[in-house]
């Protein structure tokens, strides 16, 4: 917003916040979603914006996400830019399940560090889940789903809240994960939602009055 035309960092800028009632996130007759595994495009790399809550943080990725529209899909499941590593799915972090144990991708420079995913390491890790956070490839996930130990698979962010991947879709195969919302998935949207609508106690300080913030 400053008197200036050029290309530099900007030395001042408006910062506003609009509010807007909302329906579902994603528009489906079912709670879950069916994800396009994309080897292609890559939504973001270290050193860049990936880790920026920006409105650039996004822009690589709407193509790839019309295009898995248009095949049928929600969104897509990004890998890095060696096409091996999971980073994100879509707009939101993702949690895998495998066996009894929650892995998501650490945070690398290339990831958005979400509020909604340290909401759920918080209360994972309270409730005695064992959780990790780590660099998971596709090739480690493919394992686990042949040996029937990939459980759930599930999207955290701050307007979906959480949602479940019930397909993870390849050019050449089909993965079905689940239908609806898994164990630990249900039980993490309705301990978020319970405390985000006051019926439950919030007991993190996650939740700020007006004069807090």
């Amino acid at each position: 917003t400053e008197e200036f035309l050029g290309v530099r960092p900007s030395s001042k800028a408006l910062c506003y916040t609009i509010l807007s009632p909302v329906g579902r996130y994603y528009d489906t007759d079912s709670p879950s979603v069916k994800i396009w595994v994309e080897r292609g495009d890559t939504r973001a790399a270290p050193g860049g914006l990936g880790a920026i809550k920006a409105g650039a943080n996004y822009a690589a990725s709407l193509r790839a996400s019309f295009q898995a529209n248009q095949k049928g899909y929600s969104q897509v499941l990004w890998t890095d830019s060696t096409h091996k590593y999971v980073e994100e799915v879509g707009t939101m972090n993702v949690f895998f399940r495998i066996g009894q144990k929650i892995i998501t991708p650490a945070l690398n420079g290339s990831i958005l560090e979400g509020g909604t995913r340290g909401c759920c390491l918080q209360l994972l890790r309270e409730k005695g889940y064992e959780v990790e956070e780590k660099a998971i490839s596709l090739e480690e996930l493919k394992t686990a789903y042949t040996s029937g130990e990939l459980n759930e698979i599930f999207g955290t962010g701050t307007a979906a809240v959480i949602t479940p991947v019930d397909t993870l879709a390849f050019e050449e195969e089909e993965w079905n994960i689940t239908t609806g919302f898994g164990e630990v998935a249900k039980w993490l949207f309705e301990e978020i939602s319970d405390i985000q609508y006051g019926e439950k106690e919030d007991r993190f300080g996650w939740l700020k009055s007006l004069d807090e913030i």
